[in-house]
């Protein structure tokens, strides 16, 4: 009988070690499936450098946050506007602090300020400026309204007339003033935040539409919740009651504000978005519900902000939820409802939510 060849452990182990470190295809595409990955990943987020842009961003919030509690959607959405050069209608009812906060935003930028309070009896020359002549030159000599500014806050918008608010068309689009047949260019950036006051209330005149078309977002600032209330209480009795404007640092300087604004034209969308964008805004103009659809005005608006919105988090490419999230923001001050709907109590906001789940999203 002959002896039976029995492996040693020797061999045992030389064949496990053999096994283990074979690599099979499988694995060797997996391998270098994952390092490809990484490496675009890696590649794909050094394309554009936004950590300076997102440091100013955060540090602009928190200047504003040692005397403003929430209101974290109507903050992030004015930072946006700056970045596109977008103006900004802020609306809500008397004491959430909407001037407040437009005021102590433009604070945290090293640019010129100008407040305007819109009253019934105020008249375009109050606020673009006017002729005035010179005795000594015998000569007229222009005079400078407020509106020459970079910043330029206009309080209660719509408690002017209609004449005083159409003051506004030109230099809110093109950042012009026609004079007596002298062109003045605005010194950029030139931004308005407008604030106003529910169209119920006593009053108010209603913005006709072209001037809200003007306007990049529509914001609508809500009552605070009852914990930010109770911490707007608290923060108000250990101040005493006093808001020191001077202790705002100046974050942006009229120089970053133009690059990070140029940064933002160099976010990457892909064309499905594009597509995506052109059919929210065409169904807007085909909506039952709508007396009044969007213009291409509102397409640029919404693909602007987009861009400012996945840059502030940190992405140099657009996804459908930046798109999604500043649509409302962008067409609810320019959809007009049919009567039909008004009377029953539709809002615009439902009928934006009802497009965006109608409209298939880009995969």
């Amino acid at each position: 009988m002959e002896d039976q060849h029995i492996p040693s452990s020797d061999n045992f182990d030389d064949k496990k070690t053999t096994e283990e470190n074979k690599v099979t295809p499988s694995n060797t595409e997996t391998a270098s499936t994952q390092e490809t990955a990484k490496t675009e990943s890696e590649g794909f987020q050094n394309r554009i450098n936004l950590q300076p842009l997102q440091k100013s961003v955060e540090d602009i919030k928190n200047e504003i946050a040692k005397f403003i509690v929430g209101q974290n959607e109507m903050i992030e959405l004015l930072i946006i506007s700056i970045l596109t050069n977008g103006h900004s209608l802020i609306e809500g009812v008397p004491g959430v602090a909407k001037t407040v906060t437009a005021k102590m935003l433009a604070k945290t930028m090293a640019v010129d300020f100008s407040r305007i309070q819109f009253t019934p009896d105020l008249m375009p020359s109050d606020i673009l400026g006017t002729s005035i002549f010179n005795v000594k030159s015998s000569e007229f000599e222009y005079k400078k309204g407020p509106i020459f500014s970079n910043i330029v806050l206009i309080d209660e918008i719509n408690r002017a007339p209609a004449k005083t608010q159409a003051a506004l068309f030109e230099v809110m689009a093109e950042r012009q003033i026609t004079m007596d047949g002298a062109r003045y260019d605005m010194q950029l950036p030139f931004l308005v935040f407008a604030t106003q006051n529910p169209i119920e209330q006593e009053g108010t005149y209603r913005l006709p539409e072209a001037q809200l078309d003007r306007f990049l977002f529509k914001i609508d600032v809500d009552y605070p919740s009852l914990e930010d209330e109770i911490q707007i209480l608290v923060d108000n009795h250990s101040r005493q009651d006093k808001m020191d404007f001077d202790s705002i640092k100046a974050v942006l300087s009229a120089e970053s504000i133009k690059n990070y604004q140029n940064l933002i034209k160099q976010i990457i969308v892909e064309d499905n978005l594009l597509n995506y964008i052109a059919s929210i805004i065409h169904n807007t103009r085909t909506n039952a519900n709508l007396y009044l659809g969007a213009s291409p005005r509102a397409s640029i608006a919404i693909l602007n902000a987009a861009k400012a919105n996945a840059a502030i988090n940190g992405r140099d490419f657009v996804t459908p939820d930046d798109i999604k999230r500043c649509t409302k923001a962008v067409l609810k001050h320019r959809l007009v409802l049919t009567p039909e709907r008004e009377m029953e109590a539709f809002t615009v906001d439902k009928v934006v939510d009802q497009i965006l789940e109608t409209i298939e999203i880009p995969r």
